[in-house]
């Protein structure tokens, strides 16, 4: 297949993100002296700059890595918690049924600041400085608008100029839309890089110490109390049709810590695939390998109607286990040896008819509300070196479309929190302290048991889906990495969608232009309801690899939706 983009090559290090200008900021950290890690959290926090409507400093971003030195993989917990203030009973007794996806009852704790500083303080070797370098040009001097964030900004002109004067006077000054290939300035971002750069210049201590610092200025000075004082005296109206302020408060700030953890894995062949935990839905990816260990996918063909139905009905059994078993493990017991042994996989496999579709309505844990959707994308980014470092982390939340962008600091908060539900016996109820269940899910992968890719994509409940695509595409059909992100996709919304207001799939399989239409017509036969997508609209997947054949790390970025996503070698 003739590909829309070729595959790069590096051998000092090889980064794919979801926009150029990220990639060359983390490209430039191995010029630095830096290793994967250091281009990884660079190439991030770019990525706050550049995508506003996807990803932002108030938001939350999960991390996977693998260090070379200890042969381990560890997950960054960068979803941050809810607040102290946030039960059911508060919800329940101000007549909210379901967390909203806007304004400030949605916000936890930002997430991905702290992500990104532990990443750099226990795996990189620059400092703070060194790799807020790229971003803060980027918000201090701008960079040109391109058509998706024009187009994004336009949707929301009339928001900011009449209800979010804060957000108007950054991304539609003067009540216009910067036109595309406008340089757009963020200078409260930059503030906010600055007063972490002079914490950390600051600092008496070592390396470790300085970091610290300037997480400190995030989490427990001027920047919290900036973001703090902002939410409690603006009420911001929501999808409620009531105006609230933030739950959060100091001491929400003052105690959060960002985590290590152990991810959850499991083999598949001769692969095994790590994702974090249940707090995430990434054992949902594992989940489906399991069930489709038990088919021959190669001798059906690649998107073929017997593959696509098969994947599909997959799909179907472990988003259903996702909604009734997933939640933070700290506050749930997540039964996942259970839901990821061979004897529940067999038996659930027998459920899969190879003729019929099983339309089965999907359970929702969600109260009905307003049909009114406030949702943001995501971006994600991949990298790895000479020296076997290897990052995968999927930055989200902070949106300018949901909350209002706080003065002098220059960003939004996040929503996440929309994603608990107020069912108090459900692994995912809302509880004080508690990480949502969030959609993000970065994967890292070994092969014959050596360390070997990086991948993920945006995509909210199709994360893994799309993912789990280019993944079967490299496993089972052999494909090049550049070919397997441009390859036609498909995904079903078959259960209680992630984001306020929670609709339910009705069943629905949604494949992307380019899979034959004899194919079509061989699963509506099966029963399944189609709705075709235009091409190259289905994700944005990005994956970087060691090549074990030629010792080259090759990377691939999807030309799908923005088009933006680039892959760039050292």
């Amino acid at each position: 297949m003739k590909t829309l983009k070729p595959a790069v090559y590096g051998r000092r290090g090889v980064l794919a993100t979801g926009h150029f200008l990220a990639t060359s900021a983390g490209l430039k950290m191995f010029a630095k002296g830096g290793n994967a890690i250091d281009a990884g959290v660079a190439a991030g926090f770019a990525l706050a700059v550049l995508k506003p409507h996807q990803n932002g400093l108030g938001g939350e971003c999960p991390i996977l890595i693998f260090n070379p030195k200890d042969g381990q993989v560890t997950a960054i917990s960068g979803q941050g918690t809810a607040p102290r203030k946030a039960s059911i009973e508060w919800f329940r007794n101000n007549g909210v049924n379901m967390i909203p996806g806007d304004g400030f009852l949605g916000a936890t704790v930002p997430g991905a600041v702290g992500a990104y500083a532990t990443a750099l303080l226990k795996y990189g070797r620059l400092t703070l400085k060194d790799v807020l370098e790229p971003a803060l040009g980027l918000a201090e001097h701008g960079f040109p608008v391109y058509g998706a964030l024009h187009s994004t900004l336009a949707s929301l002109k009339d928001k900011f100029v009449n209800e979010w004067p804060t957000s108007a006077e950054v991304f539609t000054p003067g009540g216009r839309v910067p036109e595309i290939g406008e340089i757009l300035r963020q200078p409260g971002i930059a503030r906010t890089f600055k007063l972490m750069i002079d914490a950390e210049k600051n600092s008496n201590g070592n390396r470790e110490a300085a970091i610290r610092c300037a997480v400190d200025c995030f989490y427990r000075g001027e920047i919290a109390d900036r973001i703090l004082e902002f939410c409690r005296n603006n009420p911001i109206k929501d999808a409620t049709g009531k105006s609230h302020t933030t739950l959060l408060t100091k001491e929400d700030f003052d105690t959060y810590e960002t985590r290590l953890e152990s991810p959850v894995y499991t083999d598949y062949r001769n692969y095994r695939v790590y994702k974090c935990g249940p707090w995430t839905q990434g054992p949902v990816f594992l989940q489906q390998l399991k069930l489709l260990e038990g088919f021959d996918l190669k001798g059906m063909g690649h998107n073929s109607a017997e593959y696509i139905h098969t994947v599909v009905e997959c799909s179907k059994l472990a988003f259903a286990d996702r909604d009734r078993y997933y939640g933070d493990p700290d506050y749930a017991d997540v039964p996942l040896a259970l839901l990821l042994s061979e004897n529940y996989n067999e038996q659930q496999r027998a459920k899969i008819d190879p003729a019929k579709a099983n339309n089965f309505t999907p359970h929702s844990y969600y109260e009905d509300s307003s049909d009114v959707s406030y949702k943001g994308d995501t971006t994600h980014l991949d990298v790895i070196d000479d020296e076997g470092f290897m990052m995968s982390a999927t930055p989200s939340g902070g949106w300018i479309p949901s909350s209002p962008v706080i003065p002098y600091i220059g960003f939004p908060l996040g929503t996440r929190a929309q994603m608990f539900n107020l069912n108090p016996n459900h692994p995912n109820c809302l509880a004080p302290g508690k990480r949502p269940r969030t959609t993000l899910t970065p994967s890292l992968a070994f092969k014959d048991g050596k360390p070997w890719m990086v991948f993920g994509t945006p995509g909210g409940d199709m994360q893994d889906q799309w993912t789990l695509q280019f993944f079967l595409n490299i496993a089972e059909f052999g494909m090049g990495m550049q070919e397997a992100v441009e390859a036609p996709t498909f995904h079903t919304t078959h259960f209680a969608n992630s984001f306020y207001p929670h609709e339910i799939g009705d069943g629905t399989v949604y494949v992307e232009e380019g899979i034959d239409l004899a194919v079509l017509y061989e699963l509506q036969e099966k029963g399944h309801k189609l709705h075709l997508n235009g091409s190259n609209s289905n994700g944005e997947v990005c994956g970087v690899r060691n090549n074990f054949d030629n010792g080259l790390i090759e990377g691939a970025a999807s030309p799908k939706e923005e088009g933006n996503a680039y892959a760039m070698g050292w």
